[in-house]
């Protein structure tokens, strides 16, 4: 039952994230499907053992059975696969190299650095600390609304 506990209250924090939210809201996931992959990745880090697809589902936030468990995640997988397919054709066919493209790198090099800084601070940051982060944050929120809309690839930033 900890365990439960303690896999339900991770995934609430991470799916309520606003970066997890506007991310997963332009992914090809939907939000059932992302909960089953996570579970379905970290439950076991989690729980420190390698745990059964039924054990897996009772994890999901709303517990489903097995069947159904499987299922979702058998569709999570196969959108993540035909997202990094669409990856390597664009980046075959050259698209990467246009310039249009720079800012959606430029916000995952923000993203990471705003994850990297907010997990090394952990639990012992200070107010200037938590002023930069929440800064680093609200812009990284800002550009993924902006890069969110689909005419933003054909305009020239």
């Amino acid at each position: 039952m900890r365990l439960k506990q303690a896999a339900q209250k991770w995934l609430i924090r991470s799916l309520d994230d606003p970066i997890v939210k506007k991310l997963a809201r332009n992914s090809n996931l939907t939000r059932t499907q992302l909960e089953t992959l996570l579970i379905d990745i970290l439950a076991e880090n989690i729980s420190g053992k390698p745990l059964k697809y039924d054990e897996k589902a009772r994890l999901r936030l709303l517990a489903v059975s097995r069947g159904a468990f499987n299922r979702t995640l058998k569709q999570a997988r196969l959108n993540v696969i035909q997202s990094v397919y669409t990856i390597i054709l664009l980046g075959y066919l050259g698209v990467f190299e246009d310039t249009r493209l720079d800012p959606y790198l430029e916000v995952a090099n923000k993203l990471h650095t705003y994850m990297k800084a907010h997990r090394a601070l952990g639990k012992k940051a200070t107010d200037e600390h938590l002023r930069i982060i929440n800064m680093l944050h609200e812009e990284l929120k800002t550009s993924l609304e902006q890069l969110s809309r689909p005419r933003t690839m054909s305009e020239n930033l």
